[in-house]
């Protein structure tokens, strides 16, 4: 490893003492139509020249990023995060309104999935450095701009095979241009089905719509509508142990399925249906100043259905005490290998066991619906299918004003608010052949037998009975407001680039019950009292041009943030207890590095250093020592990134080009985090621990990457590239339990148990190889200037090897057993990267 990195700083030395002379053959990479994922910004002819009389050009306006655009293609199969960060620390706005949902931080991409081709044009940021429409995020920062006056003219049609997620996708756009009464439209539809994904029991269905339709009011007033919509439903995979992976003898089993009258019904299925609704205006005020101001909302469901039961056995085939390691007589464990290796069936959801269990469960229900001697009789079902929906309504309002108040200093400042009621609640999705459900509290009617409130989800409906498309269970609001005032001013001189930012920002959020949780009658229904956090950001950064094509730069930021929510309550579904101590997050970062735009060359290099201090944490899980649901509330959490990313691109003739990207980080946790143990069923605290983490690998992120390509663009339109990638570094996440001095209170500390317990996992190294190629060419040639048919056929191959073993993820169980410290028992449950993959399409622009 010390040997490849001293082989990238020779390689940029070089490159950088070989890179001051232009070269007059160089021409500018054309735009591809599958590049959809590479942000591009333009670089004209005139900044590449080097007059001492002038300013040097700044590296904002460099072609894309040779680093970005290798990790966004390649990095992709091992669940890649750009400095291992989470998405919330990745901002994305569509034409000036942010994206983010305020609850958890991230953008998602599902709400324009299938939407291709009208989110081509986009200007992005990275890391640390000053941008034109935010403020900024640590990570990435991208504002897709989709209005209809800024889209290609013409029509697009194509059709996708692939063997993926989905094996079938079709879209069409239209794009109007911007006619000459000022007006401009954008339609946009697609669907992407398949009935068996690549893992079996899994399939995608989905379709989106998009309009945009733009209108120019005189010289200073546009005026911008935009609306899309993305529903789809798709069916599940889960991880899980190398034991049941064995006996199907495929890395690739999903317990989420079984078998229902011959066909695959697979238990867990995500539904998402949340259009956006976009309206942009943007005033010209001078030819130095610009105001623009977007607003958005953003409503609809997500859900995901999954199997819940009352007083039976568990339904899942993949429940540790239904496998053969959990037998205790070795007859019957060779008996149960044998049958769960030979039939199927048995690895996999019984639907028909669950509807006979339930068709043969009479019963009657005493004071149903809490009405004094209303009895209820039928079949009452104890297996059900439930929907666990979030129903959002967020609306937003973002202005940015931007004016040049000299010819070399920049002036932006911006105001936002956002505000966000996310709907969590529970319903019937299917009876699985019964004719009603209770909606009881299971644990509470085997710790509080004879307290006939206790066993109640809904004091306020006592003993409700439940069929299709009732709420049951948990119903609750989670209401957010965030504010937030920001400015940005820059200045570029001769040599020198420098900017400053800084930020203030309001969050208040609180908590709703729509039901009186039988357990805790006093804290469940009604408004909880509201948290307020007042934020700051402060970040600056310099730039040194060395000359029009060589740059160093360093950029710093210090700043606060609010937590959120779900590390705030400690079981928001049954009552509105706190975390004690609530304070804001504090985050410190830099980075700095070298950047190089010559015309046969680019080069990115940047190392960095994060530090994420006073950060919350809430874990929910059944355990089975206290034979009930438990939250680890956990607090003190300190994480600690740094790295360095390099990326390279080099023309190595008319036709070929070379392209390599690392990166190489660690990501640790950097402190003992505090876990205070409380059950689902009790107020009461059961223990205080301290979580051993210091030192622990941040997991589910390869640390370190590697990648490197050629590829081959012939003058007639033909482009073919092959990419090997290398991952490293990868790591399991681990189960908190075992890093309590609890766990190991009596093993010896130099045994191999003690280190068994305590060890981190670290999960297999990989290896990819990567093909891409398209061709297009004019169908015929108009004249007059007409514009011709073009046609374009592409393929792609990922994991050309076909290589099954690479674990992309995975987790150890939060299960421990603390009686005979069997770290076997509760084994950790893996995911594996699709093995080869493809798709192959054809494209008509018209």
């Amino acid at each position: 490893m010390r040997n490849l990195s001293l082989l990238i700083l020779l390689s940029a030395s070089y490159l950088f003492a070989n890179a001051q002379t232009p070269d007059s053959s160089f021409t500018q990479e054309p735009k591809e139509i599958a590049a959809e994922n590479i942000p591009e910004i333009s670089l004209s002819d005139d900044e590449l020249n080097n007059s001492s009389t002038q300013n040097i050009s700044s590296p904002l306006t460099a072609s894309r990023d040779p680093f970005l655009s290798q990790a966004a293609f390649n990095f992709s199969i091992v669940r890649f995060r750009l400095r291992g960060y989470d998405a919330d620390l990745s901002s994305v706005f569509i034409n000036g309104a942010p994206m983010n949902n305020i609850a958890s931080g991230a953008a998602s991409f599902s709400l324009w999935n299938g939407l291709n081709d009208v989110f081509r044009n986009r200007s992005v940021s990275l890391g640390l450095s000053a941008n034109d429409f935010s403020f900024g995020s640590l990570g990435s920062n991208t504002n897709f701009d989709t209005r209809a006056s800024s889209q290609r003219k013409g029509n697009i049609l194509s059709y996708t095979f692939s063997n993926g997620i989905y094996s079938n996708r079709f879209s069409f756009t239209h794009n109007s241009g911007i006619t000459k009464r000022g007006w401009a439209f954008s339609f946009s539809a697609s669907s992407r089905w398949s009935n068996a994904g690549y893992v079996p029991g899994t399939f995608y269905n989905g379709v989106s719509g998009f309009i945009s339709i733009d209108k120019k009011f005189g010289q200073h007033n546009f005026l911008s509508f935009t609306a899309f919509d993305a529903p789809s439903a798709q069916g599940l995979a889960a991880p899980a142990v190398s034991e049941i992976s064995d006996l199907a003898g495929t890395y690739y089993y999903n317990p989420d399925w079984g078998f229902q009258n011959g066909e695959i019904r697979n238990a867990n299925v995500v539904r998402t249906n949340e259009p956006v609704l976009i309206l942009t205006h943007e005033l010209q005020i001078s030819n130095t100043a610009t105001l623009t101001t977007a607003a958005s909302y953003v409503f609809g469901n997500r859900s995901m259905t999954g199997l819940d039961w009352y007083n039976a056995p568990d339904p899942q085939p993949d429940y540790y005490g239904y496998l053969p390691s959990a037998q205790t007589d070795s007859y019957q464990q060779q008996q149960v290998q044998q049958a769960m290796s030979n039939n199927e069936n048995l690895r996999q959801i019984n639907w028909q066991n669950l509807y006979n269990v339930n068709r043969s469960n009479y019963a009657t229900i005493s004071n149903a619906n809490g009405i004094a001697g209303n009895n209820v009789s039928g079949l009452r079902s104890l297996y059900v299918l439930a929907d666990n929906v979030v129903h959002t309504n967020c609306l937003s309002l973002n202005s940015v004003l931007h004016a040049a108040l000299s010819g070399s200093v920049n002036f932006t400042t911006g105001l936002s608010f956002q505000s966000e009621q996310d709907h969590y609640y529970e319903k019937i999705n299917d009876l699985l052949g019964g004719e009603f459900y209770v909606d009881w509290n299971q644990f509470a009617v085997r710790d509080f037998p004879n307290n006939i409130s206790a066993i109640q989800n809904n004091l306020n409906e006592p003993n409700k009975i439940l069929h299709i498309g009732d709420v049951y269970g948990y119903n609750y609001d989670i209401n957010i407001n965030k504010a937030q005032g920001w400015w940005q001013a820059s200045c570029k001189l001769k040599r020198v680039d420098f900017f400053a930012a800084a930020q203030l920002s309001l969050t208040d959020f609180f908590r709703t019950g729509n039901t009186r949780y039988g357990l805790f009658p006093n804290d469940s229904y009604g408004e909880s009292a509201t948290n307020y956090f007042g934020n700051y950001a402060l970040k600056t950064g310099i730039t040194y041009k060395i000359n029009g094509r060589n740059y160093l730069f360093a950029n710093g930021e210090y700043s606060t943030r609010a937590p959120y929510f779900e590390n705030v309550y400690i079981s928001p579904r049954t009552r509105d207890f706190e975390q004690d101590s609530l304070t804001s997050e504090i985050v410190e970062s830099l980075e700095g590095g070298y950047i190089l735009n010559a015309p046969k060359i680019k080069i990115h290099l940047t190392g960095y250093y994060t530090l994420f201090k006073n950060e919350f944490d809430v874990i929910s899980f059944y355990d089975d020592d206290y034979d009930n649901f438990v939250n680890y509330a956990l607090s003190h959490i300190n994480r600690l990134y740094f790295g360095g990313e390099f990326g390279t691109e080099i023309k190595m003739s008319a036709t070929f080009t070379f392209n390599a990207a690392a990166s190489v980080g660690r990501y640790y946790y950097n402190s003992r985090e505090k876990a205070i143990v409380t059950l689902d069923n009790s107020a009461a605290v059961l223990d205080t621990q301290v979580i051993y983490s210091n030192n622990y690998r941040i997991p589910s992120t390869p640390q370190e990457a590697y990648s490197a390509g050629i590829s081959y663009r012939s003058a007639k339109n033909l482009f073919l590239s092959i990419t090997a990638n290398y991952f490293t570094q990868m790591w399991l996440e681990f189960n908190p339990l075992r890093r309590t001095e609890q766990a190991v209170a009596n093993v010896d500390v130099n045994s191999k148990l003690y280190n068994d317990i305590i060890d981190e996992e670290a999960l297999p190294s990989a290896f990819t190889l990567n093909f891409y190629g398209s061709y297009s060419w004019k169908i015929y040639k108009y004249r007059k200037r007409k514009k011709s048919p073009t046609m374009m056929f592409s393929a792609g191959i990922n994991n050309l090897l076909n290589d099954q073993n690479i674990i992309s993820g995975g987790y150890e169980q939060l299960r421990f057993d603390f009686e005979g410290l069997d770290v076997n028992k509760f084994p950790p449950k893996y995911s594996y990267a699709f093995g080869l993959t493809f798709f192959a399409g054809a494209t008509l622009l018209f």
